[in-house]
């Protein structure tokens, strides 16, 4: 095994062997000059390729998508209807959430269902509450678009914000009802917590608690936009 032995001197450095009779030197011809250093090009991203996907104009709205998409499938929900002070209601729904395979408009498409899941005689004192419906809606940037509402058959948009993660808040207007609506996934989306405040012509009319549990998993994505019900349009503010 051969040993080597390096020393540095000004202007060179020096190699040593045992078996050599002294040290071989070689010059340092060459030093860094700092002035002298290049600096580095400058980052320049890629191109976009050619016939690729635009870009999402609002990189959150991957985010909402997902939030959706943890929300697919079947939900026991166990309501508490506050109507005044003295007037508290209970009643039990079943709510599937489903995902359209190629939506005709927006980023993502889906359809809300929801029915009493045994017979309750709230919806006959209280006509004004649907009983059992169906919605589609789709998401456009941060809006969630409706076929109809809740109260009502026309169309409507909700502005939807963020919290984290796992909850949104949806805010609605339409005709002389707002609506503010949270919603949190609970429990690696097990549960779901949802919390309904609406207003008529400014005076709160009824609070709403739903604890949700899941029931199903998410099926197979609906193929298509229902033909009798024509897509909504979006309210842009």
């Amino acid at each position: 095994m051969l040993r080597f032995r390096y020393d540095w001197i000004p202007g060179a450095f020096a190699v040593r062997t045992p078996s050599a009779d002294g040290p071989v030197t070689f010059p340092m011809s060459m030093s860094i000059q700092p002035d002298r250093v290049s600096p580095a090009p400058p980052l320049i991203p890629p191109p976009p390729r050619p016939g690729g996907p635009p870009r999402s104009r609002i990189q959150l709205d991957s985010s909402l998508r997902r939030w959706f998409e943890r929300n697919l499938g079947l939900w026991r929900s166990r309501r508490t209807y506050f109507l005044s002070e003295d007037e508290v209601v209970r009643v039990d729904m079943l709510l599937r959430v489903e995902r359209f395979s190629e939506p005709v408009q927006g980023d993502a498409a889906y359809r809300f269902s929801w029915w009493p899941e045994q017979d309750n005689d709230f919806f006959d004192r209280k006509p004004d509450y649907p009983r059992q419906g169906s919605m589609e809606a789709y998401l456009c940037g941060h809006q969630l678009c409706r076929s109809q509402s809740f109260f009502c058959a026309t169309p409507s948009s909700s502005q939807i914000r963020q919290v984290d993660e796992h909850e949104l808040v949806f805010g609605s207007h339409y005709n002389d009802w707002h609506i503010l609506e949270h919603i949190r996934l609970v429990d690696q989306d097990r549960f779901r917590a949802r919390s309904i405040f609406s207003w008529r012509d400014g005076a709160l009319q009824l609070s709403e608690n739903h604890h949700e549990i899941r029931l199903e998993a998410a099926g197979k994505p609906l193929a298509g936009w229902p033909e009798s019900e024509p897509a909504p349009t979006a309210e842009l503010p």
